[in-house]
């Protein structure tokens, strides 16, 4: 039965994401903090947290899923070409501080984020445990574009991107997942669709396929496979 759950602050405990409410899609509790044990524990069962200041701190699980299998990416001929032709810099782990806050700026769309500060140092945090990561786009000395995630066992569990030029976003994301793909990663979870998304190969998987995918790829002693050498 679909139910919001309030979450005990004395227990890292989630309920089922199965009890997640269908409108609004996805929610399925609120409170408890954002401690690394907490949020790695919310990562392992496809639980993540998405709030604005001024709101209490939720909890989702959207379903369907839309997620990408690294061997099934694609790119097109144009954006190949660029990858090519660029002088873009891509770099791995160079400065997440920096990543985070640059994805956090309000988008043309929308004043408010999601992403807040708190959120920012709990996730700067992972970043110190070698669980979460980013990716950077550099034009020089200048960031123009990047992404940030977490990765557990064999996934990638994508979080947020930005540009600030054409093009960047996406190159940030075919790095990230070209490397991915050949350090064994077996799926980057995307969260939610999109277009963009789509046109690189991600596909919509039901909440129980995903949970079980996450049961099998990143169970709780499964080491991380991510490589922290800058590229």
């Amino acid at each position: 039965m679909p139910q919001l759950t309030w979450l005990r602050p004395d227990s890292l405990a989630f309920p089922d994401p199965e009890r997640a409410l269908s409108e609004p899609e996805g929610l399925l509790a609120a409170g408890g903090d954002l401690s690394p044990e907490r949020l790695i524990n919310a990562y392992r069962q496809g639980i993540f947290p998405w709030y604005q200041d001024g709101q209490p701190l939720l909890w989702w699980s959207p379903n369907p899923r839309t997620v990408l299998r690294p061997a099934r990416l694609h790119v097109s001929r144009s954006m190949r070409k660029f990858m090519r032709n660029t002088d873009l810099s891509i770099t791995l782990d160079r400065n997440f501080a920096e990543v985070i806050k640059a994805c956090a700026q309000p988008r043309a769309y929308t004043d408010g984020t999601w992403i807040t500060e708190e959120m920012q140092r709990a996730y700067c945090r992972l970043h110190q445990l070698n669980v979460a990561h980013s990716v950077e786009v550099r034009d020089g000395h200048e960031l123009v574009g990047g992404l940030y995630g977490v990765a557990l066992g064999k996934v990638f569990f994508g979080e947020s991107m930005f540009s600030r030029r054409s093009n960047t976003s996406k190159a940030a994301f075919i790095f990230l997942v070209e490397h991915l793909h050949a350090w064994g990663y077996e799926l980057i979870d995307c969260q939610m669709p999109t277009e963009h998304l789509f046109s690189l190969g991600a596909e919509s998987i039901s909440r129980a396929a995903f949970i079980d995918q996450l049961r099998l790829l990143c169970p709780e002693t499964a080491p991380s496979l991510w490589r922290g050498n800058v590229l």
